[in-house]
C-alpha cells in the first residue's frame, strides 16, 4: 500500500504555506474537482489524493525557483500544473500556455477566483512567441527531447529548465542527450519515489559533428 492521503492540513506542514495561501489553494481543489467531472483535467482517480498527487507535486519546485526570477513559462498547462499552483505560492509573471481552449478556461476560472495574476497564452506552445523566462516547467507533457524543443525559444539567455518526470527520466536525458547538451542536475520527487525533478541548465543544440550529452 501506498502513503495516507494528503489532506490540506497535511500539506501545509509539508510545504509551511501560509493560511491565506492554503485557502486560495482549497478553492482551487474545490474548482478542479468540480471542472474535472465535465473536462478532462487530471485523472479522477487522483483526486482522492489531489494534495499529494497535484499539489505538492507541483509546490515542490517552489524552492527552486531563484529570488531574482522575473518570469516563468508554464508548457502544456492543462489543469494548472506546475505553473498555476507556482503563481499561487508567489512565482512572478507567470504564462500558463495551453492550446486547449475549455482547460484555459478553467485556468482563468481558478485565477479569478484565487485573485492570481497569470497570462494564459490559448494556443500551441510552437504558436507562442518567444517570453524569455528565467524558468521553464511543464510536468506530464512529452519526452525531454520533445519538451527541450518547445522549451528553448521561450528561455532567457541564463533560464534553465525544471520538468516534473518519472521513473524513466533516466532513459529521456540519454535519449535526448543526442540532440541538446546541457547541466542535468535531477533531484528526488517529495510526492513520488519513482519520480524525478529535472533541473536543467545550459541547454543548447548539440553540434552534430561532436559529441555531446548531459552532464552530471
Amino acid at each position: 500500500m501506498g502513503p495516507a492521503a494528503l489532506g490540506p492540513d497535511g500539506f501545509a506542514a509539508e510545504t509551511g504555506v501560509s493560511r491565506e495561501t492554503l485557502e486560495r489553494l482549497r478553492t482551487y481543489a474545490d474548482l478542479l474537482a468540480k471542472w474535472t467531472a465535465r473536462i478532462d483535467l487530471v485523472a479522477p482517480s487522483t483526486l482522492p489524493d489531489l494534495w499529494r498527487r497535484h499539489m505538492l507535486d507541483s509546490a515542490q519546485l517552489s524552492p527552486l525557483i531563484p529570488a531574482e526570477a522575473r518570469r516563468l513559462v508554464d508548457l502544456g498547462s492543462g489543469g494548472g500544473f506546475p505553473g498555476l499552483v507556482l503563481a499561487i505560492l508567489g512565482a512572478p509573471d507567470v504564462h500558463l500556455v495551453e492550446s486547449d481552449q475549455r482547460k484555459c478556461a478553467f485556468l482563468r476560472e481558478v485565477a479569478r477566483a484565487t485573485a492570481t495574476p497569470v497570462t494564459v497564452h490559448a494556443a500551441r506552445i510552437e504558436a507562442v512567441p518567444a517570453l524569455g523566462a528565467d524558468v521553464v516547467t511543464a510536468r506530464a507533457l512529452a519526452p525531454v527531447d520533445r519538451l527541450l524543443g518547445w522549451a528553448v525559444p521561450h528561455l532567457a539567455p541564463d533560464g534553465f529548465c525544471l520538468f516534473l518526470k518519472g521513473a524513466r527520466s533516466d532513459d529521456e536525458l540519454t535519449a535526448a542527450a543526442g540532440t541538446w547538451t546541457m547541466a542535468a542536475d535531477p533531484l528526488p520527487s517529495r510526492s513520488d519515489p519513482s519520480g524525478r525533478i529535472l533541473r536543467l541548465r545550459g541547454v543548447a543544440r548539440a553540434d552534430p559533428g561532436r559529441s555531446s550529452g548531459a552532464e552530471r
